[in-house]
């Protein structure tokens, strides 16, 4: 069985987990490394458990703590080879990430944590795919992993084919609900931050992400998780209540929506989630 637990989600921060109860894959590092140990514990997990890093892209909520990482975890770094060249000489990372460094190729089904199992079926596959965003490269990521597979992405100026296309085929979804347009243009950000955010290349409202869960639902799709939400721009009531909408305006037999069949969550924003078994 895998578990999801979410660390942290948004601009403070960003850090997920998903294991199978012996190994763990981390995506991206925005927590330090003392907050990591500890949540560790508290899920009564060790850092043994870790094997590897995936990386979305070079923001500082992303990768602040990723030189860290290397240096106490010593795992594979798994990013594409423009992030690598990024990290390699951004200032957090460059002096770390070398021996760690692994390259996933965009579309291509890579296997991770290889040589810890016994048979070659229960490798976890990594599919990473390009997201528009503002940073040197963004991609998400759709992980098949005994059996189930999960899909990954934040920080995404909007939703392309491509991500739709893996989304529909999960058994469990994160994807960001950052803001509301409302309170992001009634609010105090100046104008050019404001357009930075909304058009198109910078983060997702939360009418963008219902849609995008109208689009993507399937009757496989038992978890959505909507992470990445804005502290100044968002609450979590109304990302949760847009994407709500979206599931209950999808029927099914019996009276039945998929708002009832599926486990909607908003992640929180700098605190350890509940684990859930995907």
């Amino acid at each position: 069985m895998l578990k999801f637990v979410s660390l942290s989600s948004g601009s403070s921060g960003n850090c997920y987990l998903l294991s199978d109860g012996t190994n763990a894959i981390l995506i991206d590092a925005g927590v330090s490394f003392r907050s990591l140990k500890r949540n560790l514990m508290m899920l009564g997990c060790s850092l043994d458990m870790i094997r590897c890093v995936l990386v979305t892209h070079d923001h500082l909520d992303h990768i602040r703590h990723l030189g860290s990482f290397c240096k106490h975890l010593k795992v594979p770094v798994y990013a594409t080879e423009t992030l690598h060249r990024a990290l390699a000489s951004h200032l957090f990372t460059r002096d770390w990430i070398g021996p760690y460094r692994h390259i996933l190729k965009e579309g291509v089904a890579e296997p991770v944590l290889t040589g810890l199992y016994d048979s070659v079926e229960d490798y976890p596959q990594v599919n990473c795919f390009e997201v528009p965003h503002d940073a040197t490269q963004t991609v998400g990521y759709f992980i098949r992993w005994h059996g189930r597979s999960f899909f990954l992405m934040t920080d995404a100026g909007r939703v392309t084919e491509e991500a739709v296309g893996y989304a529909s085929r999960a058994d469990a979804v994160v994807i960001e609900s950052n803001y509301d347009p409302a309170m992001l243009f009634s609010g105090p950000y100046p104008h050019e931050l404001r357009m930075r955010i909304s058009r198109g290349n910078g983060h997702l409202s939360n009418d963008e992400c219902a849609e995008a869960v109208r689009r993507i639902w399937h009757p496989g799709l038992r978890h959505i998780f909507l992470c990445h939400l804005s502290e100044n721009n968002n609450t979590p009531s109304l990302a949760f209540d847009a994407s709500s909408d979206a599931l209950r305006n999808i029927p099914l037999k019996g009276g039945l929506t998929a708002k009832d069949v599926t486990n909607l969550q908003a992640l929180p924003r700098s605190s350890l989630s509940a684990v859930y078994a995907i």
